[in-house]
């Protein structure tokens, strides 16, 4: 068994992520991982039932599924003990990955009161944006003392600017400097990437020193903040694919599950992206 290391530490406030920018294609489809070099981005429940594993021919990172488990169940069904046997169960068989997010409490205000948005529908917590901050820096307290030796990355979570600062504070006084950690997700920014107040609030946490995660952002919420993140992720390409033809020779109804068309969607979002911030580099892979 490859027994996971610990990541280095993280770059002096304000320096650049090395190389640039990594942009992780986001896909439910593990066996990806075998037919590219390309970074993806796979939740840990995809890997829960696989009987064949496939090795990752490049670099890939973790999500913990959090939107999905508060958006259907308004809690965690998953304990940190599960998500670690979980974690290393990935790492044995798949390979050593960049980082996994940690069990964190999204702030969305769907999934704190619930309801239908856009045609989902959200059961609601019914909690604070406080105590879901909480619960977030107390998850990851647990998963770094039940495995110190896992690269689990720590998640930031608010509702707003003065949000986003208290739970730095809050991680600052349980003994976590958010400065040294190699990467940081920032939480609930998903459907605010593209406004003004999204942009304040990763220019914001970046200015703390913060070296940032992106999840779930597309060409808008890039061309604003990419150059301030370290990484970042999209499933967008997806959807895309869904409202089109299929690529030309393809027989299956759309592209909504094809990593050709992932592909090519991934590669005209970042030419889009490196065309609008002159002299920003991009890794695109490792």
């Amino acid at each position: 068994m490859t027994q996971p290391s610990t990541l280095p530490r993280a770059l002096p406030a304000g320096a650049p992520a090395a190389g640039g920018m990594r942009f992780y294609l986001t896909t439910h489809k593990r066996h990806w991982l075998r037919l590219t070099d390309v970074p993806l981005f796979l939740k840990s429940e995809h890997f829960d039932r696989a009987v064949k594993w496939d090795v990752a021919q490049g670099p890939y990172a973790v999500d913990s599924g959090g939107f999905m488990e508060l958006k259907n169940r308004g809690t965690w069904t998953r304990t940190p003990r599960q998500y670690v046997d979980s974690l290393r169960r990935i790492w044995e068989h798949v390979g050593p990955y960049d980082w996994a997010a940690q069990q964190d409490w999204m702030c969305e205000d769907a999934i704190i009161n619930g309801g239908t948005f856009q045609g989902q529908h959200f059961v609601g917590t019914r909690l604070s944006v406080a105590e879901h901050q909480r619960r977030t820096v107390q998850n990851f307290l647990e998963l770094r003392s039940l495995a110190p030796d896992l690269r689990i990355a720590p998640v930031v979570q608010g509702d707003c600017v003065s949000a986003y600062e208290h739970c730095l504070d809050l991680y600052d006084k349980a003994g976590v400097d958010l400065r040294r950690e190699p990467v940081v997700g920032l939480g609930s920014v998903c459907r605010l990437q593209s406004t003004r107040k999204g942009a304040e609030i990763v220019t914001t946490m970046a200015a703390h020193g913060l070296r940032l995660h992106g999840f779930g952002f597309k060409i808008l919420g890039l061309e604003r903040v990419g150059h301030l993140l370290a990484s970042a992720d999209s499933a967008a390409w997806s959807s895309h694919a869904r409202r089109r033809p299929p690529l030309p020779g393809h027989t299956h109804k759309n592209c909504a599950n094809c990593i050709d068309y992932a592909l090519k969607w991934r590669e005209r979002v970042l030419d889009a992206y490196l065309s609008s911030v002159p002299g920003t580099a991009l890794e695109a892979a490792a």
